[in-house]
């Protein structure tokens, strides 16, 4: 099989990207490898693909010297020659668009970037998939869409109107264009709304990889709201196991949707939404509690109030997932945080 992996050198792709390319599929991994955090992590998250600094280079085709079936193309997703020339390669099978702008507070501050790579970004990828007849399209949705819907656990079935941040929105309108491309198109798209996705080569702006950080270097860290918010924290494992199992399985239109009582999940076009989630939502404070074992070390603790754009809760409803896929995420946090910890020390992040 032949993939395209966007966001390839971003923590879900880099190891999606491994995981297609150890099997032996055609992979090509796109990235802008920009600064919104640190960038010799996304190197290095390439090296460990078998890509040297030619890497670097806007617009050339690299080579892996570890997998001889995968390439990678620093290109930005709303240059929309570039992602032209991406598809100009030859037909892919399945594409992953897991390229975005993230983190919810960065998208109070700059909401310009949210809208010019996850909404005109997404649109040049919709295009690219249509004029190329991709078999199927699977992209990163996010449990921010959520936003003030309190009813847990989420689901995909219930309606996600009232997003509190940029990013969330852009997520939101990533899912109502996919739905226009499979309806005008025949496009299958498949949504993925991931929740609080963590371990080894993670994200350090993310709020588990900061505290390991802090600990080690015997800083305080800032736990919000007492430690008394909820995450549906998932290990990546279990992330890169529900896209291979999702892409290899496009979606068709539900001769069963009612357009007078509409499902948000589905359509009469080839279009699905699936919630990628641990379903077991585990206490901030516990959490801490079980990195702080994994470090082998206590943290200092300083407490502060909720921040804008956080939400109390996130809580996966999988059982469409496991339904249709007959499986769902597992991996316990002990055990996950206990591999992340392990990477974090030898690595010496």
């Amino acid at each position: 099989m032949r993939y395209l992996i966007t966001g390839a050198a971003g923590f879900i792709g880099f190891h999606l990207a491994a995981r297609l390319a150890a099997r032996g599929d055609e992979v090509l991994g796109l990235d802008s490898i920009n600064d919104y955090y640190d960038t010799e992590l996304k190197m290095a998250r390439l090296g460990e693909l078998g890509l040297g600094p030619e890497a670097r280079e806007w617009g050339r085709e690299a080579r892996s010297s570890k997998y001889p079936s995968l390439g990678f193309i620093r290109a930005r997703l709303e240059d929309r020659e570039s992602m032209e020339r991406a598809f100009s390669g030859g037909a892919f099978d399945g594409v992953c668009n897991l390229a975005a702008q993230a983190g919810v507070r960065y998208s109070i501050e700059n909401p310009r970037a949210y809208v010019e790579s996850n909404v005109v970004g997404f649109l040049n990828v919709l295009e690219c998939c249509r004029a190329a007849k991709t078999p199927h399209l699977v992209y990163a949705s996010s449990s921010s869409v959520y936003g003030l819907n309190d009813s847990r656990p989420f689901s995909a079935h219930e309606g996600t109107n009232h997003p509190i941040s940029m990013y969330a929105a852009t997520k939101k309108a990533d899912e109502l264009m996919a739905h226009a491309y499979s309806h005008l198109y025949g496009l299958p798209t498949t949504g993925l709304r991931f929740f609080t996705v963590y371990g080894p080569w993670g994200r350090p702006d993310m709020a588990y990889f900061k505290f390991a950080r802090a600990i080690v270097e015997g800083k305080s860290i800032d736990v919000y709201n007492g430690g008394d918010m909820l995450r549906d924290f998932t290990y990546i494992d279990d992330i890169v196991e529900g896209l291979v199992r999702v892409v290899g399985r496009p979606p068709a239109g539900d001769p069963a949707w009612d357009p007078a009582h509409p499902d948000p999940s589905s359509s009469s076009a080839p279009y699905r939404i699936y919630n990628l989630g641990n379903n077991h939502p585990v206490r901030l404070g516990d959490f801490i509690e079980e990195l702080e074992r994994a470090i082998g070390k206590k943290a200092e603790k300083r407490f502060l109030p909720m921040q804008a754009g956080d939400v109390y809760a996130t809580e996966a409803d999988v059982s469409d997932l496991e339904r249709d896929f007959g499986w769902k995420p597992s991996t316990p946090i002990g055990e996950g945080l206990a591999r992340f910890a392990r990477w974090f020390k030898a690595r010496g992040a």
